[in-house]
């Protein structure tokens, strides 16, 4: 899944619609990969990894602000069950 495509998706998740946003969005889906990585996780294109992406940059666009609070459980379990999937393999 191609950066303009993982775009739409997070703009659905954050019900955005302005195209003013869409610098800054692709910023972070770079970031969330990287973020990602660092975690030990590689990434392949699946749909599962493809959401978790998403997930990860409409995480960071909400933390933003102050009162966001930390990760998200769902966030947090997803992460770690492809981390012990991708080290058990």
């Amino acid at each position: 899944m191609t950066n303009g495509e993982m775009l739409v998706m997070v703009k659905q998740n954050l019900a955005i619609i302005s195209p003013a946003w869409n610098e800054y969005l692709e910023n972070l889906i770079e970031v969330a990969k990287q973020s990602i990585g660092r975690e030990g996780i590689t990434l392949e294109d699946t749909m599962e990894d493809n959401n978790l992406v998403v997930m990860y940059t409409a995480y960071l666009y909400r933390k933003r602000t102050e009162d966001a609070g930390p990760m998200p459980r769902m966030l947090r379990y997803a992460l770690n069950n492809r981390l012990c999937a991708e080290k058990m393999r």
